[in-house]
């Protein structure tokens, strides 16, 4: 089973509490679809992935500026800083930083832009500084080759006019030997010495081929070769160990004897050197070594950087050259737990003489923005090349997808590389299908198909859990509720969550016992509730154990967004109310008895709308952030709520005691006057 990571912890934007409260949106309301297909009606009973494809595509909340028949009609961008979508800031940022030649560092979610930039940006740097770097012998020491650098294209010429000049050498000397052995031979003959002159050639042609070599051993070797390039080098130097990094001298296996390989010609430029002039784009950059970012750092202040054996066992280790030019501009990325592991005197540097960006997740949903996602669409295809235009009701279920995997209303994702993998499936299908151009249905297929290993694992999950009844969806049980979780970012599951009150242990102090393999922010999320139940109670909780099961998470518990579920089955538990299991729920809960919001609810929603559950408990907050898929908004209500109060009414069985509960809860946590 995979972790159970709530996106509340996973992106700072999404999840986040928010004074912004846009008029919410109602469970139901009068414009839903009403002929859902049987296929979504049997999701409650099976917990199967409803067809998606068969439900009506409503695409009228989906205004576009401009009308157009096919993303055919869309001007794409020549260059490649104009084809970036929503990061106008970040764009500023490079261009500026181009210009002056500083390095950047870009914090966010994978699939934000970031390689994206790097790329952009070395279509903006001159080409006309392009440099060739040339390695040539020492004379004086050969383990010590000398480094030249002449202008882009030059090396070539400079390295063909030595192989010439070299074999004109080679040539003479062949033939002033061949003279030479014709000679001995006739020589030989007529004095009747024909066997010793056979060895005498022989003698001489083994010695001649190593005087007629040392012409080639001295032609330059081109380490670094701009010929032709039409925009400064963009090198991805991602997860690159130190000798393609750095630099490396090859291993010679024959180092004697006259077969040696010339030191010089053994050196292999870095990442690092061929992308001098040019971009060096790393991402993740936390997994490289601190020795290879100390190595960095070094290249960086000093814009050169000797080549040297990376291995001490290698017979390049004696090898060091002299230095070699690398005024290159980087582009470091990561994820915000990048900064940890980063050598403090590298981000320094970067920081010093640079800029640092933090990529944006998500845009407005605005008509503006909405058109950048046509041209997001038609760039999609454009370099995919294999796949038919879409056409414009195919465009606006891409922005519907966009809106839902933000998380957020009146948002807009930037994830775009999840979601140009979405636009090349549903390509792949209208190919497949021999259609002239990729329509509203194509892409509805395409997101049952392209679902991520997450939603598979959810599913499947689901499926083992019914089977095994792991949980319930009708009747009542005391403490036992059904919360929700997402793993992988996009996916919900239904999580179990048990609850029993026993005699302390100590018979001094009572302890609060989790299992479940929690993690830090639910272990917090679990001292919270203690609280919660203090003030409720009214009692001292010091007589008794308090226990909490998280059922089937073997891979352990993140996040805070099962505190009112916990909350709800303590107190279930201690006052021996049942808790309605055709009712899941899920939300953060502070000291005081508030419903905080949480990140993922639009996925926690459909997981219980697969499982078969009939209501969803969510904080009022996350209200304006539903935005579930039609084919689930009959089969399932959606309660907002504020106060664990609230939590409590509707998610504990009708009865005297539940009536006589709400009170005494609702008189503990109204605040004194």
């Amino acid at each position: 089973m995979e972790t159970f990571n709530e996106l509340t912890e996973q992106n700072p934007e999404e999840g986040m509490f928010s004074e912004e409260n846009t008029t919410p949106m109602v469970s139901k309301t009068e414009n839903e679809t009403e002929n859902v297909t049987e296929s979504v009606t049997e999701t409650a009973e099976t917990g199967q992935q409803p067809e998606i494809k068969e439900i009506p595509n409503d695409n009228e909340d989906i205004e576009l500026g401009y009308s157009f028949t096919n993303t055919g009609e869309i001007d794409v961008p020549p260059l490649l800083i104009d084809q970036i979508l929503g990061q106008e800031q970040a764009v500023e940022i490079v261009k500026k930083a181009a210009r002056q030649r500083r390095h950047v560092m870009m914090i966010g979610t994978p699939g934000t832009g970031k390689s994206l930039l790097a790329k952009a940006m070395a279509e903006l740097l001159p080409k006309e500084e392009l440099e060739d770097i040339l390695v040539y012998p020492n004379a004086e020491d050969s383990n010590n080759p000398r480094i030249r650098r002449v202008p882009a294209g030059k090396g070539r010429e400079i390295v063909a006019a030595h192989r010439a000049e070299a074999q004109k050498k080679a040539q003479s000397k062949t033939m002033i030997l061949m003279f030479l052995m014709l000679g001995i031979v006739i020589y030989s003959v007529f004095t009747g010495a024909i066997l010793l002159g056979i060895f005498i050639c022989l003698l001489l042609l083994t010695v001649g081929r190593q005087f007629i070599g040392r012409d080639e051993a001295l032609i330059p070797k081109l380490l670094v070769s701009n010929y032709n390039k039409q925009q400064a080098p963009y090198v991805d130097a991602t997860a690159a160990h130190a000798g393609a990094l750095l630099g490396d001298v090859r291993h010679d296996p024959f180092q004697s004897g006259g077969l040696e390989t010339p030191a010089h010609d053994r050196v292999e430029a870095g990442d690092i050197h061929k992308s001098h002039k040019g971009v060096l784009f790393m991402d993740e950059i936390n997994i490289l070594s601190i020795e290879s970012q100390q190595s960095l750092l070094t290249a960086l202040q000093e814009k050169e950087y000797a080549i040297t054996g990376q291995s001490e066992r290698s017979s390049g280790a004696l090898v060091k050259t002299e230095p070699v030019p690398c005024d290159f501009i980087m582009v470091a990325a990561g994820n915000i737990d990048a900064l940890e592991k980063m050598h403090p005197a590298l981000r320094s540097r970067i920081k010093g003489y640079g800029y640092e960006v933090y990529m944006r997740e998500s845009i407005p949903d605005t008509p503006e923005n909405r058109d950048k996602f046509i041209r997001f669409v038609a760039q999609e295809v454009m370099r995919d090349g294999n796949i038919p235009q879409f056409d414009e009701d195919a465009v606006k279920e891409i922005i519907r997808e966009a809106k839902r995997r933000s998380g957020r209303k009146g948002q807009l994702t930037l994830k775009l590389r999840d979601l140009g993998g979405l636009v090349r499936v549903a390509g792949d299908l209208a190919r497949a299908d021999n259609a002239p151009f990729t329509t509203a249905e194509h892409v509805l297929r395409a997101k049952k198909i392209s679902r991520s290993i997450e939603q598979q694992l959810a599913d499947r999950y689901l499926e083992n859990k019914k089977d095994y009844e792991s949980f319930f969806k009708d009747g009542g049980e005391i403490g036992r509720v059904n919360g929700l979780a997402v793993i992988g970012g996009d996916s919900g599951i239904v999580l179990p969550i048990l609850s029993e009150v026993t005699p302390s242990m100590s018979g001094a102090q009572g302890n609060i016992i989790a299992t479940g393999q929690l993690k830090t922010i639910a272990r917090e999320a679990v001292k919270n509730v203690s609280a919660v139940i203090k003030k409720v109670t009214g009692k001292n909780i010091e007589a008794i154990d308090i226990h909490i099961q998280f059922v089937g998470t073997y891979e352990g518990v993140e996040g805070d967004s099962a505190s009112i579920s916990i909350a709800t089955a303590v107190l279930s538990a201690y006052e021996k109310i049942p808790v309605n299991q055709s009712v899941a729920m899920t939300g953060s809960l502070s000291v005081r008895g508030d419903v905080l919001p949480v990140g993922g609810v639009t996925y926690k929603i459909e997981a219980a709308a697969q499982a078969g559950i009939k209501k969803v408990i969510i904080p009022k907050a996350n209200e304006p952030d539903v935005m579930i898929e039609d084919s689930y908004k009959d089969i399932i209500e959606i309660i907002p709520v504020s106060s664990i109060t609230e939590v409590a009414e509707h998610a504990l069985v009708d009865g005297p005691r539940k009536e006589e509960f709400l009170k005494k809860l609702e008189a503990a946590l109204t605040p004194a006057e």
